[in-house]
């Protein structure tokens, strides 16, 4: 009966261990951003995350515990050094993964502003990307945290005494030895099936379970964090999203698409002034709108050239993001596609080999076309897209001059604009496209520092980062001022994507993927210069917008919108982390797949809410349709 009843106790108190320690982990992360959880939530829904996260937890447990359980009664039956060792490695090894999913959960969540996800796969998949994109002190805070988490785990292994060698009661008969431990394995088993499932009911468990708050962080928190890691496996390997997308009328939807795509293509206002202007690409690495002077005046500026640069362009003020990374954010500007939430079409050559591409039309005009990054191409198969569609010459980090300082993601923008002045002093007989991509701006913001920092505070690092490259911008159009190519060349100045911001702290804010566009240079027309177009749009725009200003055909760019023409559509839809969000000018929302509800919105509920969805969810609906049928056509 003694050997019996201590296996039973064993198996109850790991069950204590997991949810304890799952908690233990909860609290370290507030404690990480006590600041941000604080001043937006009230005490009482902060501790709202250690009661809604139960059921997760104990789904969790169950899986990790079936495991030890099966090792547990192995050991009973074939009691020996090694048959304990496999216990304790069974046990772990868990401890370890658990511990790693939260330590590195705990540093991505600065940066990305969000759990692991399917997408750390890819990230996953470029080893050498994750370190050099680390800073120290990230690789000091992991490291740190997990190795406090493995100790304490340690700890309560030891008092919950759950890995102790269970002793045969040899009093006991020889079939109850035998076969009360496998009823209560067996018995377990079941069990923790039921933890893992959720329960009885039709539909198993979910992350939502876990969803209780309009703070989407409160949620971050208490969704189990091994649980959401492994549910995004299964994501990456099979994703769900075709559960996510609403159900609409065809022949409704097409109404609707066309009535939001359909524009009118012949007009007059043209801000070019040549008909074939060079043109530079300048893809800023993470730039966010929200600090930058010349589109919210009310906030301390980090980009004064920028800002001066705009008083003699075309500035866009009210421009978004398709997604949160860079690969998403290249196909978006160069093949005016939208995104779709769990997917980048980069990483589909068979889907995105059907897109048209900006450079692809320029090179039929006679257009030499390059593209230069200051980083490894092949981050989220981004040289892959470019190669593919034509690119006559592609530069990154292995072409460039040896003997240059760098960070350890790429090389500084200083050198970058310097490399590229070289390049387009090569190109400059016959028209050109040059794009450059930065790399000043991401983590670890390990940029060429001098003198006193402009911002300290929230986000400070990548603040100062941007004060770096918008210096590096202005000074390399002044020296673009003294080469003969510069009357003739059009400058397109747009970010890849946001950046969490003192007043957009997280990607569950729409305000997080408005970003700059601006074109400029000497061939814009005199009644355009300063200018600041305030309609709403998307970097998916820049295509039609850009070709029809060269007097080119842009029809074939179906999900991009001229942005000049008088009777566009203004609106924007852009994908979020399990999600995806919507602007126009009656306001805008956010939508979470696992919460199943709206997560952040400004829009009237009386007048302007229902109209608003109906859009966005047909944008949503209608842009995965095509994702999905694109390499059958």
């Amino acid at each position: 009966m003694k050997h019996s009843t201590t296996l039973f106790k064993s198996i109850v108190f790991l069950l204590l261990f997991w949810l304890l320690f799952f908690d233990i982990q909860r609290i370290i992360f507030f404690l990480f951003h006590y600041n941000e959880i604080a001043k937006q939530s009230e005490l009482d829904e902060i501790l709202g995350v250690f009661t809604h996260s139960l059921r997760v937890d104990l789904s969790t447990a169950g899986y990790l515990m079936a495991l030890f359980v099966l090792a547990k009664l192995f050991s009973n039956y074939f009691p020996s050094k090694i048959t304990q060792a496999l216990v304790y490695v069974v046990f772990y090894s868990e401890l370890l993964l658990i511990s790693l999913i939260h330590s590195g959960e705990l540093v991505a969540y600065y940066e990305w502003g969000h759990k692991l996800t399917s997408r750390v796969f890819m990230h996953l998949s470029t080893p050498d990307e994750v370190f050099r994109t680390a800073e120290y002190s990230a690789a000091f805070l992991f490291f740190g945290v997990l190795l406090f988490e493995l100790a304490v785990g340690t700890y309560l292994a030891y008092k919950f005494k759950f890995l102790s060698r269970i002793n045969p009661d040899k009093s006991t008969s020889k079939i109850r030895r035998i076969h009360k431990p496998a009823g209560i394995a067996l018995g377990c088993l079941c069990v923790f099936f039921l933890f893992a499932r959720g329960g009885w009911q039709q539909i198993p468990i979910n992350i939502d379970a876990s969803y209780y708050s309009s703070d989407q962080v409160l949620n971050d928190i208490s969704v189990n964090s091994a649980y959401f890691f492994g549910n995004s496996f299964v994501v990456y390997n099979k994703s769900d999203l075709a559960q996510h997308i609403p159900q609409v009328v065809e022949k409704e939807n097409r109404v609707l698409m066309d009535s939001l795509f359909l524009f009118e293509r012949d007009h007059d206002r043209q801000f070019i002034s040549t008909k074939k202007p060079n043109l530079v690409f300048l893809i800023m690495e993470g730039w966010s709108a929200n600090v930058m002077g010349s589109i919210n005046p009310e906030q301390k500026t980090a980009t004064p050239n920028f800002d001066q640069l705009s008083k003699s362009g075309v500035l866009f003020s009210n421009i978004y993001a398709t997604n949160t990374t860079s690969e998403i954010g290249n196909t978006s500007i160069f093949a005016g596609y939208p995104s779709i939430p769990e997917n980048a079409i980069s990483l589909f050559p068979d889907k995105h080999r059907k897109l048209p591409t900006i450079n692809q039309v320029l090179k039929k005009q006679g257009y030499s076309t390059h593209y230069l990054f200051s980083g490894d191409l092949k981050y989220g198969n981004i040289k892959g897209f470019l190669m593919e569609h034509e690119f006559d010459e592609l530069a990154d980090e292995s072409d460039f001059p040896a003997g240059l300082k760098r960070g350890k993601l790429n090389y500084y923008d200083k050198d970058l604009y310097a490399f590229l002045l070289k390049k387009i002093d090569k190109s400059a007989h016959h028209p050109f496209l040059h794009c450059a991509f930065t790399g000043s701006t991401h983590s670890p913001y390990d940029y060429p520092q001098t003198g006193k920092k402009k911002f300290t505070g929230e986000e400070m690092d990548y603040l100062n980062s941007m004060v770096y490259a918008d210096k590096c911008l202005g000074d390399f159009i002044k020296k673009c001022k003294t080469k003969s190519w510069y009357k003739n060349t059009i400058f397109v100045i747009i970010s890849d994507h946001g950046h969490a911001t003192p007043i957009a702290t997280t990607p569950y804010d729409t305000k997080f993927f408005n970003i700059p566009l601006l074109f400029f240079g000497e061939p814009i027309a005199k009644a355009f210069k300063g200018k600041v177009m305030r309609n709403i749009g998307s970097q998916g725009d820049i295509a039609a917008t850009l070709l029809k200003q060269l007097g080119l055909d842009n029809s074939k760019f179906i999900f991009s919108k001229d942005l000049m023409s008088p009777n566009v559509k203004e609106f924007a839809f852009h994908a979020t982390i399990r999600g995806y969000g919507y602007v126009n000018p009656m306001g805008s929302y956010l939508s979470n797949f696992d919460s199943k509800m709206i997560t952040s919105s400004d829009l009237d509920p009386e007048t302007t809410y229902e109209n608003t969805l109906h859009q966005g969810e047909g944008c949503l609906y209608r842009f995965y349709k095509h994702f999905e049928q694109l390499d059958r056509k």
